[in-house]
């Protein structure tokens, strides 16, 4: 695709994940190489791409998997940015001391340097998501950071459910909304719960781009790991909530799709959320609860 000032074309790797942290990088690292063949010039990973979902249990040993930032991820990653002129989105396991974690979201850009770093704000604690005992909250709130190819924003799987974090990703102007996820199934769920937790998770995403009037893209992982089975999913939606391009539920995908910037200010004059909006009325948003 000719590259102009209005179109990117963005690609989402869908894999599974092995136990050997390395496998996981090389495996990256080549479908990267291989988006980037097929003309991707933002390339997104899932969270925690480099190893297997440890958070199914609250297991100290888990720590080993995490890494400076700058590390040994990054310093791949922008090796690979700088030489395919793209821009690459990665969530890690970040080790900022010990007994500070972070799950944590980079954008290397095409100098292949960190233009940009989000730490996970929503942290949850699920049967078999139990991150609050790997994670400590962000403290870099919610922004959008410039690169070569477009403004991007970035939230991290669990950041998705919440609308507040979407606006405020989108007021600071965030072009393409990046969700690195990992999100599956309890292995013994039935397909009617299956397929509501599904739907909900695209719905919920497709309305951030609908009420902020931005592209938004999710990826996801597939593979079955100890009691969760990924579902895989990854998509891109366009800023009136159109799937644009959608991966399956169980294979490895690279998810390639072409986006049309010049489509936020088309939707955006025509549903005119943004201006709209009574930022007056709404102090009560900064309670946990609305007050009696």
């Amino acid at each position: 695709m000719a590259e102009t000032a209005n179109r990117v074309r963005v690609g989402l790797i869908q894999m599974a994940c092995e136990v050997e942290p390395r496998l996981n990088l090389d495996k990256a690292a080549a479908r990267i190489e291989a988006a980037a063949a097929r003309g991707a010039q933002v390339v997104c990973l899932q969270e925690l791409f480099a190893s297997r979902y440890p958070c199914q249990s609250e297991d100290v040993a888990n720590f080993d998997l995490a890494e400076p930032i700058p590390g040994p991820s990054t310093e791949l990653l922008g090796r690979l940015a700088a030489a395919r002129r793209i821009t690459v989105v990665a969530s890690l396991f970040e080790r900022r001391l010990p007994g500070v974690y972070h799950n944590t979201a980079v954008i290397i850009d095409s100098t292949g340097n960190i233009s940009g770093r989000y730490r996970k704000m929503h942290i949850p604690d699920d049967p078999h998501f139990y991150e609050k005992f790997y994670f400590t909250p962000g403290d870099l709130g919610f922004g959008a950071y410039s690169t070569s190819h477009a403004r991007l924003g970035v939230l991290v799987c669990w950041d998705q459910w919440f609308p507040e974090a979407a606006r405020l990703t989108a007021l600071a102007g965030a072009e393409i909304l990046f969700y690195p996820t990992a999100i599956g199934w309890d292995l013994n769920e039935t397909p009617k719960i299956r397929d509501q937790q599904l739907q909900a998770w695209v719905t919920i995403q497709r309305s951030h781009a609908i009420a902020n009037g931005i592209f938004v893209a999710a990826v996801n992982r597939v593979g079955v790991e100890d009691n969760l089975e990924f579902w895989g999913n990854s998509f891109v939606c366009d800023p009136f909530g159109v799937v644009i391009a959608r991966a399956g539920v169980t294979r490895e995908e690279t998810l390639v799709a072409d986006l049309d910037l010049g489509r936020i200010a088309a939707v955006r004059h025509n549903w005119p959320f943004l201006r709209d909006r009574r930022i007056d009325a709404y102090a009560e948003l900064m309670r946990r609860v609305r007050s009696e």
